[in-house]
């Protein structure tokens, strides 16, 4: 069977730079399909300003039209904090021995050590880094010993492994960014073009992002 890609994050709105790296993933991996999980509290930033099941719903817009797009809801559904180590836990458990690829962004990617449990993730999921090209891999550190011990450039490993691999994939990477989206329509502006046309209706009837919500 195909990998299962994982791809997790907040989602304060998801919008096209999530999407893209996403598909891309998807394409370059032959993900049997990319399994989008909005995180319900995080717990490596601060409160975010549209509530759980609000930013689900627009994950569920978001994907909606997009063959091998599927959404996870069981973080907005846990209650107390979201830790992903817990999450891949539940994950390998349904899928006992199936490949399965969390995808990160770089900037997730370089704060990996400050992860609760992050070194168990190699023994639950291999982790996948989307990169803008031209990015140079970490050479010291904890994440330049990881590319050392668990890195591979063969897709084929992901396949014929359940996990324990990292794998590093150049992607299109759209300088879209959740918080400055916010702030954009926080300030009046419209995010057509920035996020899909489903997922604008939803911030323009809730006004989750308005500035009286602050």
């Amino acid at each position: 069977m195909r990998p299962l890609g994982i791809f997790g994050g907040t989602f304060d709105p998801i919008h096209f730079g999530h999407l893209r790296t996403a598909f891309e993933l998807q394409q370059s991996l032959g993900l049997a399909e990319v399994r989008f999980l909005p995180t319900g509290d995080p717990p490596h930033r601060s409160e975010p300003l549209a509530d759980a099941n609000l930013r689900l719903a627009m994950v569920r817009a978001a994907v909606a039209d997009q063959r091998g797009f599927t959404v996870d809801d069981r973080e907005v559904r846990r209650a107390g904090v979201s830790y992903s180590v817990e999450t891949m836990d539940a994950l390998r458990e349904e899928f006992a021995d199936r490949s399965l690829c969390l995808l990160l962004g770089m900037d997730a990617f370089l704060g990996l050590p400050g992860w609760h449990r992050w070194q168990e993730l190699f023994d639950l999921v291999h982790v996948i880094v989307a990169h803008r090209p031209g990015w140079k891999a970490p050479t010291k550190g904890p994440l330049g010993e990881l590319l050392v011990d668990r890195g591979t450039g063969s897709v084929q490993e992901l396949r014929q492994a359940p996990a324990g691999r990292l794998y590093i994939q150049a992607v299109t990477q759209l300088e879209i960014s959740s918080t400055e989206l916010r702030q954009l329509i926080e300030a009046g502006h419209d995010p057509r073009y920035l996020v899909p046309d489903s997922v604008r209706e939803i911030i323009r009837e809730s006004r989750c992002y308005a500035r009286s919500h602050d």
